[in-house]
């Protein structure tokens, strides 16, 4: 029996297709528990720099800038900027969306890369048997966060 492959990120579509499996991560961090619920920013940035065609392009450096914010900083420096672009974005305080700027400090998104069709690491990884098990979900969410900026990082930049 073949499966098919992810035509974005070239994960195998097992268990389920990525599309399902976001949506399943989704409700596992909005459920606001520990282990899903404070790597939700990195694991969005990290799925829309993956499957770009559900991200306008130029949302990419918000997603870049979360990712190398996550990766140089941690997760502790990660949260409160996180948190104030999700204060920021509410209709409360203006509705503005949240930016790049708002997680200063990193490299800007190679805007000249190439689209990568096949990451090291996806969302298929981190759901392992299509459950995101507790276990280790942090440090799976990191291996995925630090695959994704290496595939999109150009050669002469490593």
């Amino acid at each position: 029996m073949a499966h098919t492959t992810c035509a974005e990120c070239g994960a195998p579509q097992m268990p389920r297709p990525c599309q399902d499996l976001f949506h399943e991560l989704l409700a596992l961090d909005y459920s606001q528990r520990a282990p899903w619920a404070p790597v939700h920013t990195v694991s969005v940035a990290c799925f829309y720099l993956q499957h770009s065609s559900h991200v306008p392009t130029t949302g990419r450096d918000t997603h870049w800038a979360i990712l190398q914010m996550y990766l140089r900083d941690g997760l502790s420096a990660l949260l409160p900027a996180a948190r104030q672009a999700v204060r920021g974005n509410s209709h409360r305080f203006g509705g503005r969306k949240p930016a790049a700027d708002d997680f200063a400090g990193g490299p800007p998104f190679p805007v000249a890369a190439p689209v990568p069709g096949r990451f090291t690491t996806t969302i298929v990884d981190v759901a392992l048997d299509g459950t995101f098990p507790p276990e280790g979900h942090e440090d799976r969410v990191r291996r995925w966060a630090a695959d994704t900026v290496a595939a999109w990082t150009p050669a002469v930049d490593r």
